[in-house]
């Protein structure tokens, strides 16, 4: 049985091992594999987010780096409809991000939503009042259930720990496929590193070829073969190259420019767009409920330790919150929503249980992309540079984990 979670993130007490040893500026620590200590016991992924901010300055500078963005921006689109294609969940990221391209940068978005059947009916409810209010179409793309069903079930019995492998290769894939078909050449995603961090590798290892490599040994479905405008669910390193060299789509990571404060951007979307909360961070995908329960009781894995790790080093958290918070269970695991995710899937308890129990493995246990993408790893420096992947994507592969 799951263990029964209280409506709050400071709720239960867990266990920690003594010998582990942890960063002594935010909260990450040697469950991360590959991460590594100077001296003075800071971690490697403190250096990383040192460089990033180092890389992209904030206040005055980053505005005008952001319209310098906008620019651009606007210029490819001149003869377009849109200007950029914004992925929008519903969540406070990127709700932020497409509110402030209409409004403060006088671009004209078009906002795709992927949406795979997990969807929080709350961040649903925001999406739409928030397109409403900005005057933004709304572009839903929905995955074949078929398809993402398998690969849910495919990821689950593989025993990894990234098992939204399908869903976060489906979201960039519906970005790439809408800009194509619309002749869009820039995405605009939400993310910042100041305050979400990049997660160790292993913990969250984005690769096409992995993905198919999983599929054809647990999956039960062919999936629907790639189109441009169609990806479906394959986006390895032949479909990028296409869209970014072919098509020339680049990717705008604008909350890296931006004083992107967490309580601050709260009050602005609830002010200017009737903006709700889903819950906890990343509760607009009903499934990470199921994710955060599966990574803590069967890897050892907290995921909010590269979240709120970035928030410390970046101010908005102290360390002493932090470490209060992950001494105990995430809210975000709610015991119903784990089994409705369970149900949706079609799998009995008995199945999942089986799932839980079986041995703990990784992208390195099946065919991957991994070994050719380290020997690129000058052109994917330069590639992250010039937009033309997200800039953070160097740093992912190379510098955060193994």
């Amino acid at each position: 049985m799951l263990t029964q979670i209280q409506p709050s993130d400071t709720s239960i007490t867990l266990d920690r091992e003594v010998l582990r040893q942890r960063c002594t500026r935010c909260v990450m620590d040697t469950t991360a594999p590959g991460i590594s200590f100077n001296a003075e016991g800071i971690c490697s992924f403190c250096a990383v987010h040192n460089r990033m901010a180092a890389a992209f300055p904030l206040g005055a500078a980053g505005r005008r780096t952001a319209q310098k963005l906008a620019d651009q921006m606007r210029r490819a689109g001149r003869d377009q409809r849109y200007d950029c294609v914004i992925g929008l969940s519903g969540g406070r990221d990127s709700t932020y991000t497409l509110w402030y391209c209409v409004t403060q940068l006088k671009l004209r978005p078009l906002a795709v939503h992927f949406n795979d059947g997990f969807g929080n009916p709350i961040a649903g409810e925001n999406m739409v009042r928030t397109c409403q209010r900005l005057g933004v179409e709304l572009r839903t793309v929905t995955s074949d259930w078929r398809e993402s069903k398998d690969l849910k079930i495919a990821f689950l019995k593989a025993s990894v720990p990234d098992m939204e492998e399908g869903t976060d290769l489906g979201i960039a894939t519906a970005l790439y496929g809408v800009a194509a078909r619309e002749g869009i050449q820039h995405l605009v995603i939400g993310q910042s590193f100041r305050t979400e961090g990049i997660a160790p590798l292993s913990w969250n290892y984005l690769d096409g070829k992995y993905l198919r490599s999983v599929h054809q040994q647990f999956g039960t479905m062919p999936l629907r073969p790639w189109q441009p405008n169609d990806p479906g669910f394959n986006l390895g390193i032949k479909e990028m190259f296409y869209y970014a060299f072919i098509r020339r789509i680049k990717t705008v990571t604008l909350l890296y420019h931006l004083d992107y404060v967490r309580t601050e951007v709260d009050e602005v979307l609830v002010r200017e767009l009737a903006w709700k909360s889903p819950g906890a961070h990343y509760s607009d995908d009903l499934y990470q409920s199921l994710i955060y329960y599966l990574n803590r009781v069967k890897f050892n894995i907290d995921r909010r330790l590269f979240n709120y790790s970035a928030l410390v080093r970046s101010g908005q958290m102290s360390r002493e919150v932090a470490l209060d918070r992950i001494s105990r269970i995430n809210s975000i695991e709610d015991e119903t929503v784990v089994t409705l995710c369970i149900k949706r899937l079609g799998l009995t308890r008995t199945e999942f249980e089986q799932i839980v129990a079986a041995p703990p493995k990784s992208f390195h246990d099946y065919p991957n992309s991994y070994a050719f993408l380290r020997l690129l790893r000058l052109p994917i420096k330069l590639m992250s540079r010039l937009n033309l992947i997200p800039e953070s994507a160097y740093d992912k592969f190379f510098n955060c984990g193994t």
